[in-house]
């Protein structure tokens, strides 16, 4: 008896792929609402910076919010993902550190985790790469 192994690589790339695009789906939705939150309600997130020490308010409220928006959809869509999954990731552990590190408050240590939870994600996928469903895949 004789199994068609090619058939069944073929499976399992394709499944691979689908679970990748998922995760990348998942990851991504955090960062999408939370940098389109910050860059239309530059105020206030520039207002809860500047109260939590951080420099230049607005300006790191941009920033930060273009990096949440702009590697949210990298991510999403599966273009340059390795990149952006190293960004984001250090990004997300920068967070963590800066931001939730009253571990005190039970709430602060769940935040805290979190990100170093989406951070080994980030991680996983700068190292898989996106899988097919993306753009990276497409341009070869």
């Amino acid at each position: 008896m004789s199994i068609n192994t090619s058939t069944a690589g073929a499976s399992t790339a394709s499944n691979s792929s689908t679970t990748i695009l998922l995760g990348r789906i998942l990851l991504a939705v955090i960062f999408l609402l939370s940098g389109f939150g910050k860059l239309t309600a530059i105020s206030g997130t520039a207002g809860y910076f500047g109260a939590m020490g951080l420099p230049v308010p607005t300006v790191t409220a941009i920033v930060v919010g273009l990096i949440e928006l702009l590697g949210g959809i990298a991510i999403l869509v599966g273009f340059q993902t390795r990149i952006a999954a190293w960004v984001l990731a250090i990004f997300t552990i920068a967070t963590a550190l800066v931001a939730h590190t009253g571990w005190a408050d039970q709430n602060q240590m769940i935040h805290f985790l979190k990100n170093v939870a989406i951070t080994g994600g980030f991680l996983v996928l700068a190292s898989s790469g996106p899988g097919a469903y993306s753009i990276d895949a497409k341009r070869g």
